[in-house]
């Protein structure tokens, strides 16, 4: 039978008939909402993809999947050619759902035969669409997505972020109202408690009805408001006939505030609206830091991307520069990258040389001196003279796109991640409601019982099972464990961050930045008049060398009339002639080269003064690094840097097992070996190079100096110029995983107890609510503990 042809439905099925395709309200006896729906189910059901409907799992914040006529834009303004004749085009897509979603876009793509790729990112929403042919077909494969109710557009970053922003704010909003009320309404609650806690008579009923309806006007509107998220995300799965850990959360949050509100209007003596807008605000709180998380790899994007997004000066045969956009060039052509500029290409220098900061790729902050021959990589910052590049690799070929990958499939396989409380809660809400539906039938059909008995004691079961304590159970630990680390100096940005760092039993540390201290250090204490004259020319210059050496003379005044030369040196001229400083040659010094970093100042009429620099481990490392070998841990250094200093910054701080010279791919290579034989790694750097390592990592974490990528793309981020907050958030991490399985173990304990006597019919409703709040209060004060000091 045709998918559009309506089947008959009864009065019951019309009452609660919604789409067969995007889960919407339908109209009476009709299985869609609208023609389009019905084109598109046709069409999943002609392409033999029809398990789609089983697998998917809508959410109810996400646009509607209806098929809807719209404007699109020219895509073929948008489509990148390559030198093969094969097309690639970039899109966002809206009305993404799950994963089935992405299942059902690329297996469609998959049936083209022009189609090369089509890959779907479901953290940063975009597809990647690569095709033969000709460059028009743009329009029919995109017509192909949207006949199934998606909304292709191209990719444009700054609309992403705006649709984030509105979704964040939505979520803030909620939660500063459910904040609001959990705390008005409790400060009533203990009221009522101190009147009725010695002399029950010292409340009169006039005084407990007023405050019963004062805290009924202040939950109602926030129960109302702030439960939306979990409402809407429970009445979608229950269109889909299927059930998540916010139906049950839904269910109990009603029927307390329900049941609370009948106690209200027959003058009852308990209500418990303080229990449900409690529930609702420390929910909100984990539904806050879940949203922020799922922002980070888009973020990273971004922030790459950015990069990429700079026009690159092409030579033409004529002499003249042409400005084009990195897409836009071939392999072969001839670069030109002025001083300052970052580099837009991968390619091998042909004319020129020049300092480059290479940070990106080899994560290390002194610049590197580069000659024709030299391989280069896009990103690398040009510190010195112009510089003239053959291009070899260029847009999304290129050495930093190979980056934005890595970091998006990684991002995208850490968000499958599934925290422990949905592991549980996809088990506990179908038996709480069949006990619950079983104890009806029992007493209504078996113990004739009457239906009002049969549905109080039915009642009784659901708040008994209410999912208080079990949706408190990780939430309350989440708060008070990321409030501790927060008082420590270390932010935890990611709401799954305590249980993956509970999991860690690798450590994998970067170099420079992570085990040493951000700035190099003086290897010999100077003299202070040279070292303050120095620092006087040097804090004009943004040179890592001269940002470190204006940091081991503290504040001093600049000096007047600076002038930077770029990758040599400073002079100024002073009274009795030209001072400078820099490197060996710009001073004319004649001498061998040292080992290691140096600047040098030269004055009119006084001896050269040599600044030697060297890396300093960072004060506890050592004892950092023993502390975790101490818990069990597997222990590795892996460094851009050469092997000399990476052997002697290991010796130092005791890791037996280190790699030098390895480049952003590589440490995303090792870190995934080690994944592949089911490690659980916490990756730990600070450099643009380590944003695909963090990524890649089961955990991550930066100090507060990393570079803005690493701290995008780490779950931890730290402060100070120590590293013990890795040692005590892996401590605090496992202390929360031990008290969430106690919390868990506590609800689901206090079920088994309690559930048997509510379906006796021994326990009323309100007798149940107290229960309830008990269980609930019990795992709180449970989870408090994580307060005290974690000694392992």
């Amino acid at each position: 039978m045709s998918a559009t042809v309506a089947l008959p439905l009864n009065a019951a099925d019309t009452a609660a008939a919604v789409c067969g395709h995007c889960g919407q309200p339908a109209p009476a006896g009709r299985d869609f909402c609208c023609a389009g729906c019905a084109a598109a189910h046709d069409i999943i059901q002609g392409l033999g993809l029809g398990r789609y409907y089983r697998q998917r799992l809508l959410d109810a914040g996400a646009r509607a999947l209806r098929p809807e006529p719209a404007e699109r834009a020219d895509l073929c303004r948008r489509v990148v050619t390559k030198a093969d004749g094969t097309h690639e085009l970039t899109l966002a897509v809206d009305g993404l759902q799950c994963g089935a979603c992405v299942w059902l876009i690329e297996s469609v793509l998959a049936r083209e035969p022009d189609v090369m790729a089509g890959r779907v990112n479901m953290t940063t929403r975009r597809l990647r669409l690569a095709w033969k042919g000709a460059a028009t077909d743009a329009d029919r494969l995109v017509s192909r997505i949207e006949a199934l109710g998606y909304r292709l557009v191209p990719f444009d970053t700054t609309a992403l972020a705006a649709a984030q922003d509105r979704t964040g704010r939505a979520l803030l909003r909620a939660l500063a109202v459910a904040g609001f009320a959990a705390g008005n309404v409790m400060l009533i609650s203990i009221g009522i408690w101190a009147g009725q806690g010695h002399v029950l008579d010292q409340i009169g009923p006039a005084t407990l009805a007023l405050l019963h309806w004062l805290s009924a006007l202040i939950a109602l509107p926030a129960v109302a408001y702030a439960g939306r998220p979990f409402f809407a995300s429970a009445l979608a799965a229950l269109r889909q006939r299927r059930t998540n850990m916010d139906v049950p959360i839904s269910l109990g949050v009603l029927l307390v505030t329900g049941m609370s509100l009948a106690e209200t209007f027959r003058g009852g003596a308990h209500t418990y609206f303080d229990s449900a807008v409690t529930l609702l605000f420390f929910l909100l709180v984990g539904r806050v830091l879940d949203h922020r998380a799922r922002g980070q790899a888009r973020a990273t994007a971004e922030q790459l991307l950015a990069l990429r997004a700079v026009d690159v000066g092409v030579l033409q045969p004529d002499g003249t520069v042409q400005r084009r956009g990195q897409e836009q060039v071939a392999d072969g052509d001839r670069v030109l990258v002025a001083t300052g500029e970052r580099i837009g290409v991968d390619g091998v220098i042909e004319r020129g040389s020049a300092a480059l900061d290479t940070s990106l790729v080899t994560g290390e902050s002194l610049p590197v001196q580069a000659e024709p021959g030299v391989a280069v990589y896009a990103g690398t910052l040009n510190l010195g003279a112009a510089l003239t590049i053959r291009a070899t690799a260029t847009g999304a070929a290129t050495l930093l796109a190979e980056c934005v990958r890595l970091i998006e499939a990684a991002e995208a396989r850490r968000g499958r991640f599934v925290v422990l409380a949905d592991r549980v809660g996809r088990l506990y809400a179908p038996v709480v409601h069949t006990c619950a539906l079983l104890t009806f039938l029992w007493w209504f059909f078996v113990e004739r019982v009457a239906a009002g008995q049969a549905l109080l004691t039915a009642t009784a079961v659901l708040i008994i099972t209410c999912p208080c304590a079990l949706a408190l159970a990780v939430p309350a630990v989440q708060v008070i464990a990321t409030g501790r680390l927060f008082r420590g100096g270390m932010l935890l940005k990611s709401a799954t961050a305590l249980e993956r760092l509970a999991m860690v039993d690798t450590v994998v540390f970067d170099k420079t930045g992570t085990l040493t201290e951000p700035m190099l250090a003086l290897a010999e204490p100077p003299d202070p008049e040279d070292l303050r004259q120095a620092a006087a020319l040097a804090a004009s210059s943004r040179h890592p060398l001269a940002r470190s050496l204006l940091a081991a003379a503290g504040p001093v005044a600049p000096a007047d009339g600076v002038v930077e030369q770029a990758g040599q040196g400073l002079h100024c001229q002073g009274p009795d002639g030209l001072t400078r400083l820099g490197s060996r040659g710009f001073c004319g010094i004649d001498a061998a080269p040292a080992e290691g970093p140096e600047l040098w100042l030269c004055r009119p009429g006084r001896p050269p003064v040599c600044f030697r620099f060297q890396e300093t481990i960072r004060v506890d490392a050592r004892d950092t690094v023993a502390a975790l070998r101490g818990m069990g841990l597997r222990l590795k250094l892996l460094s851009g840097d050469r092997a000399d200093p990476v052997a002697r910054i290991a010796a130092a701080v005791g890791i037996e097992d280190w790699r030098a010279g390895c480049t952003p791919m590589e440490k995303t290579d090792r870190i995934e070996a080690e994944r592949a034989q089911q490690r659980h790694v916490l990756m730990v750097g600070d450099g643009l190079n380590d944003g695909p390592a963090l990524a890649a990592a089961s955990v991550s974490a930066s100090p507060s100096s990393a570079a803005d990528i690493s701290q995008t793309v780490a779950d931890l981020v730290f402060q100070g110029s120590r590293l013990a907050p890795v040692l005590i958030a892996l401590r605090v991490a496992r202390q929360a995983r031990r008290v969430m399985r106690q919390n868990l173990a506590l609800a689901i304990a206090y079920n088994v107890v309690m559930v048997p006597l509510a379906v006796c019919g021994w326990v009323t409703p309100w007798l149940a609510a107290a229960a309830m709040s008990s269980s609930s209060l019990l795992v709180m004060a449970n989870s408090l503990r994580l307060h005290r000091r974690t000694r392992s």
